[in-house]
């Protein structure tokens, strides 16, 4: 059996401190990949002009999202789609689970963006109990039924379409803009969800003045909140609290960029980005074990 690869860093989120810590560990000679959706950072992608970076006044945010990104790659820095569910400490490394795959890393740099916020009434109250943030996870619970999803990016249609096989009605809410690659067997619906219905269990999702009957609510391609990607992790404010180093409360897991907090802006998530990464390359040299040698 071939063991798997541990990486000195896994750097979670692609948006610019991702990027930012990627390429200062890349710089320092360490092994370290970064795992992001496929639209990495949609609020730079929305912004129609930069004025505040220093050296691109008058950048489109799409513009400046691809440099970034065309950086990282002419550094050779390995750049995975793939949305992080959990991080689990595991002996001297840790265990970045995605739903498609394993990842080791002897640090953790959290880049997540803004975190999510529970949003609609009855959110908090009905999660575990008919609202969930996986339809695929947890899809076979509701064949045959009637589930609401949604969408806050277009990564929801691939989960709205699976549901669309097994259910008998799935209504698709997509929060970001028309959606390309629905089948036939998803219905979407316009409107801004308010409020999740039920008594014990979830049964009714309000959109506007329409009430949709369902027996299950799928918030599909937000954030994942940093208290659910690690049980346990210090907040304030509900953003990650962090030092002077970017160390969260976790040793080994450092955090940039919005997710721990405002200001937020570019330079201040490439700033952090940067310190970040510097520290996290810095401290896997003591970690890896006698007689590893360094990348090349």
């Amino acid at each position: 059996m071939t063991e798997q690869h541990v990486y000195d860093v896994v750097v979670i989120g692609c948006g610019p401190a991702g990027l930012s810590a990627a390429i200062n560990v890349k710089v320092r000679n360490r092994d370290v990949v970064v795992l992001g959706t496929e639209q990495c950072s949609p609020p730079l992608d929305k912004a129609p002009r930069i004025v505040n970076y220093l050296g691109f006044t008058g950048v489109t945010g799409v513009r400046l999202r691809e440099k970034f990104v065309e950086h990282a790659r002419i550094m050779g820095v390995d750049i995975k789609r793939a949305r992080v569910d959990a991080i689990m400490p595991m002996d001297d490394v840790f265990m970045v689970t995605s739903r498609e795959e394993v990842y080791l890393g002897r640090t953790v740099i959290i880049a997540t963006g803004t975190p999510y916020r529970p949003r609609l009434g009855g959110e908090q109250e009905f999660l575990g109990r008919g609202l969930g943030y996986c339809a695929t996870c947890d899809g076979p619970l509701y064949r045959g039924k009637d589930v609401a999803i949604i969408a806050h990016s277009p990564e929801a249609e691939v989960e709205a379409n699976f549901m669309g096989e097994i259910c008998r009605k799935v209504y698709y809410l997509p929060l970001y803009g028309p959606p390309t690659a629905l089948e036939d067997t998803v219905q979407v619906v316009e409107g801004k969800p308010t409020k999740v219905l039920g008594s014990k269990v979830v049964n009714a999702l309000q959109v506007g003045d329409t009430m949709l009957k369902v027996d299950g609510v799928f918030i599909v391609g937000a954030e994942t909140p940093p208290e659910r990607l690690f049980p346990g992790i210090e907040l304030e404010d509900n953003h990650i609290r962090v030092n002077r180093q970017q160390e969260t409360s976790v040793p080994r897991v450092y955090a940039a960029g919005d997710c721990t907090g405002p200001p937020y802006q570019i330079a201040k998530a490439v700033g952090e980005g940067l310190v970040a990464g510097l520290a996290a390359a810095k401290l896997v040299v003591a970690l890896r074990p006698r007689g590893t040698s360094q990348p090349a």
